[in-house]
């Protein structure tokens, strides 16, 4: 079949490419013309593991392309997926559907012939319905049905996660927009992954309720550690006790410092403005939001409790600032609220990530950036694991104490045993719940 992608995002991007895998013939569609002169020189713009590889192969095999010109690449396709940016509106907390109407829009006056139109932006329940409707305003002759497909990529993971993925969810309305998104998906539908057909509002829901549900387990696991600091009880083994519990499960039961990332800000938000505007308010979703803010800020109260209450003219250095470990990702880091207010408190930050650096020099300024950690704990006060690559799993610690002038740590993902830290030589070790 021929595909589609409107948007080479993260997720259209990586949609495409693996689309492509499937053996369909995909072509992605974008505005910006640098971005597309990249993707013609085979530069990812984004980082994710193994997408650089699978595009190359890809295009070498004749199946995935890329242009800026959407009527020509819509011409023929089977199926035109918008995979535009959804971020949170300003002054409201609705998601902002300009993107995702803008290429409704241009799509439909760009078929010629039967398609089906799907949207795999995160999106408010009933957006497709109103896509449908910019279709059939301007192009009332075409013959195309609206499908939702929604994405559940995990960034670090995201090719994994497609060619194996727990399910896929498909909204559609019609028998004939539903054999053409089995075609989409038959190489999964004959290696019984299952998919899931459902009704547009019910798809819609399904993603929105999936991310609050996983912000709300971050979320309550982070007020149980604080709990545990003030009681004397280990975070580490009530997560791994509740989590064996098959009802619960073990997946994010880590303590840290909040969620961040592209998903679970804007969905949480999306889903509380949904719930006001039809007069059923998602308190608990509401919750999750403030106390998700009110975690990150007590990190600051922990960095500066161990600087012994004074931050001014202290070193520290952050290891990670991206919001999990194997992206480039940087949006609504934690880093993003803590790096800032010590920068603000006087303290003088050197910042180390394996992948942040280029997203995070514009977004992060006052601080001095290193090209490894122990560079970075050179001659500094305390040193802050905030995000947990690979890379920092195993210090060498001892090393690491010796260039400190005051050997403290701060480790916001319990990455280290404290009685391992204090034995290589650190004077204080902090953890959270813990």
């Amino acid at each position: 079949m021929k595909i589609v992608m409107v948007g080479t995002g993260y997720v259209g991007l990586v949609s495409g490419v693996c689309f492509s895998d499937f053996g369909h013939e995909v072509i992605c569609v974008d505005k910006d013309p640098g971005k597309i002169a990249r993707l013609h020189a085979g530069e990812v713009p984004i980082y994710e593991p193994g997408l650089e590889a699978l595009l190359a192969k890809n295009v070498a095999a004749g199946r995935l392309s890329f242009t800026t010109d959407l009527a020509e690449a819509v011409d023929g396709a089977g199926a035109v997926f918008i995979a535009v940016g959804t971020p949170t509106r300003r002054g409201d907390g609705h998601a902002d559907l300009s993107y995702v109407m803008a290429a409704a829009e241009e799509i439909g006056k760009a078929l010629t012939g039967y398609a089906v139109v799907v949207t795999k932006s995160t999106v408010p329940v009933g957006t497709n319905r109103k896509v449908a409707e910019v279709l059939r305003a301007v192009s009332p002759e075409a013959a195309f049905d609206v499908a939702s497909n929604p994405e559940f990529l995990r960034e670090g993971a995201a090719i994994d996660d497609f060619m194996r993925p727990d399910r896929v969810v498909v909204g559609v309305e019609s028998e004939r927009a539903q054999k053409v998104m089995a075609e989409v998906y038959r190489p999964l539908f004959l290696r019984e992954f299952p998919v899931v057909y459902t009704g547009l509002e019910s798809a819609e829901m399904i993603k929105y309720a999936a991310n609050a549900f996983l912000a709300t387990k971050i979320t309550f696991i982070n007020e149980i550690a604080a709990l545990c600091e003030r009681v004397g009880a280990d975070i580490k083994s009530v997560a791994k006790g509740i989590g064996m519990d098959g009802r619960i499960g073990n997946k994010f039961l880590h303590a840290g410092p909040g969620y961040g990332g592209s998903c679970f800000p804007k969905d949480t938000k999306a889903l509380a403005r949904i719930g006001q505007e039809h007069a059923v308010p998602m308190q608990i979703v509401e919750t999750v939001i403030k106390v998700n803010d009110e975690v990150k800020r007590r990190m600051i109260l922990r960095i500066e409790d161990l600087c012994d209450g004074v931050l001014r003219d202290k070193v520290i250095a952050v290891l990670g600032v991206t919001f999990k470990p194997n992206t480039d990702d940087m949006r609504d880091a934690p880093s993003l609220t803590i790096v800032p207010a010590l920068v603000g408190a006087g303290a003088r930050v050197r910042l180390c990530d394996p992948q942040g650096q280029h997203e995070g020099q514009a977004l992060l300024p006052g601080v001095k950036w290193s090209d490894n950690p122990y560079q970075a704990a050179q001659g500094a006060d305390l040193v802050v694991l905030l995000t947990e690559w690979n890379e920092f799993r195993a210090l060498d610690l001892q090393r690491m104490a010796r260039k400190m002038a005051q050997p403290k740590m701060a480790d916001l993902r319990n990455i280290y045993d404290r009685d391992e830290v204090l034995s290589a030589g650190f004077s204080h070790y902090v953890g959270v719940g813990r």
